[in-house]
């Protein structure tokens, strides 16, 4: 869990350098979200495919059947058998896509630490979504109390984080933006 995160956050950190730089060195410009999600996205698919091997043991798939799984998924995709396909894993694309050109917004906007707490917040949000009676979601199911008291914990910690004295007077707080 803890390497985990750190990779999560060295990303957010490297792309936060490269917005800087790029700052500097276009004189005020600003470099196009859209590349640096698709250069992102690109050097992902590289390791993905690069660690399958044993990414697939992990998983518990021998990588003697990984062919037959990539074939399965495929076939599912392009709607042979499975219901939904290609619609839903189109949707999860894009909106895949637009959550990480917002959190690049954002990144570009204030810092690596607010981009990565709100990277946090979406967390038990998206859990929740799943518990909603979605289509192709089955029965929707309820949230063990651990989990809601997790999530207050969380939300809580991280508007005690933005919460802060305004500049001009040490007596009113306010969030930050």
């Amino acid at each position: 869990m803890i390497i985990s995160f750190f990779l999560q956050a060295a990303d957010t950190v490297l792309k936060e350098i490269i917005f800087l730089d790029a700052a500097k060195r276009l004189k005020g410009g600003s470099m196009d979200l859209f590349v640096v999600n698709s250069y992102g996205s690109a050097y992902q698919a590289v390791f993905i495919c690069l660690l399958l091997p044993f990414l697939s043991n992990l998983w518990g798939i021998p990588f003697s059947q990984l062919p037959s799984y990539l074939k399965d998924g495929a076939a599912c995709f392009l709607n042979t058998g499975c219901n939904g396909a290609p619609l839903l894993p189109l949707l999860f694309v894009i909106v895949n896509m637009g959550f990480n050109i917002s959190l690049l917004h954002l990144l570009k906007i204030s810092s690596a630490v607010v981009s990565c707490l709100a990277s946090t917040v979406s967390v038990p949000i998206s859990v929740y979504m799943f518990t909603l009676p979605l289509p192709y979601l089955g029965v929707a199911s309820s949230l063990p109390s651990g989990f809601v008291k997790g999530a207050i914990v969380l939300v809580v910690g991280l508007l005690v984080y933005l919460w802060r004295p305004a500049p001009n007077s040490s007596s009113s707080p306010s969030l930050v933006n």
